[in-house]
């Protein structure tokens, strides 16, 4: 029998901030969390869902810890008023789970005029973690997990000079280069925690094909003939979302895991949770480098790990 959420050590008195902790896989991770006596964090952006959910972990949890928090992704100054508001309440952050994400949706616009699926899955994510860094990296063996998936293989590429996308948009193609950007981000966080010398790390996780309203919502937006495929198949032979968010978990929570490392199901996209090689043309130094540029510039945050890492409050 492979690795489970019964696995997952007490977590009781730590703090984890989840991103999308109202649906699918965020759900799952904050109530396992939760479960384990870890104070819960719900960054989410439908607040009326988000509440939903909070009764959901609460009826099978009574004294789950849950605290929700307004964050949209989308918009730069809602992340940014999120970060102020939890490191003000939580100056030590023990794990913080990029979860949330869109998929395959038409073209469309952050509030900051960036495209949609890489302003939300990587550029906000990449400035929340910048916003929170210093409540990480001086909190022991604190992990930042960012969720990536299959679509990290796509042939897609950043174009630093074109983040809107405005023309020859494919939504395959643009959610590929926000999954790569997701991969490429946690190592080479990763890379620079190492450097920084701090016990922080940063591990990458794939949920495979789950059954979550991922799909069906990009069958709703776009409504082109791959999301309507995807959306119904993911009804038959899709993992439920509490296996699903296995990956993140694992990555999250196990002793055994460390920084720069991927999780991911033993057989691609179903099964238990494993750790997987790092492997690919995707996942080049240069690459790496030239994403944190154009997030740092796109976000106009000076990410500096090592700078904050020397930073002590004092």
């Amino acid at each position: 029998m492979g690795w489970t959420a019964n696995d997952i050590p007490d977590q009781d008195g730590r703090v984890a901030v989840v991103t999308g902790a109202n649906g699918g896989l965020g759900l799952e991770t904050a109530r396992e969390l939760a479960r384990k006596g870890a104070i819960v964090v719900m960054g989410v952006r439908n607040q009326e869902k988000a509440e939903r959910a909070v009764v959901d972990i609460e009826a099978e949890i009574p004294d789950a810890r849950l605290e929700l928090r307004d964050l949209d992704l989308a918009s730069l100054a809602s992340v940014k008023a999120f970060a102020e508001r939890v490191v003000g309440e939580h100056p030590k952050i023990d794990l913080l789970v990029n979860n949330a994400g869109v998929m395959a949706i038409p073209h469309a616009l952050t509030a900051d005029g960036f495209e949609m699926q890489f302003g939300t899955n990587h550029l906000g994510h990449f400035a929340l973690t910048a916003q929170l860094m210093s409540a990480l990296i001086h909190t022991p063996d604190a992990r930042i997990v960012t969720v990536t998936s299959t679509a990290r293989h796509a042939p897609s590429r950043l174009d630093p000079d074109d983040l809107s996308m405005e023309d020859g948009y494919s939504p395959w193609g643009a959610y590929g280069r926000s999954k790569i950007a997701n991969m490429n981000f946690a190592l080479g966080l990763n890379d620079r925690l190492e450097i920084a010398g701090a016990r922080a790390v940063s591990l990458g996780a794939h949920p495979g094909f789950s059954n979550t309203d991922l799909q069906a919502h990009s069958a709703r937006e776009h409504g082109g003939a791959s999301q309507r495929f995807f959306a119904r198949t993911v009804q038959w032979v899709g993992m439920p979302p509490s296996k699903g968010a296995l990956p993140q978990l694992r990555a999250a929570t196990d002793p055994e895991a460390g920084g720069g490392e991927l999780y991911a199901p033993r057989w691609v996209n179903s099964g238990s949770p494993v750790r997987r090689p790092v492997t690919g043309l995707r996942n080049r130094p240069g690459d790496m480098q030239t994403l944190w540029s154009v997030s740092e510039n796109a976000a106009h945050i000076e990410f500096d790990v090592e700078a904050i890492a020397a930073d002590d409050g004092s």
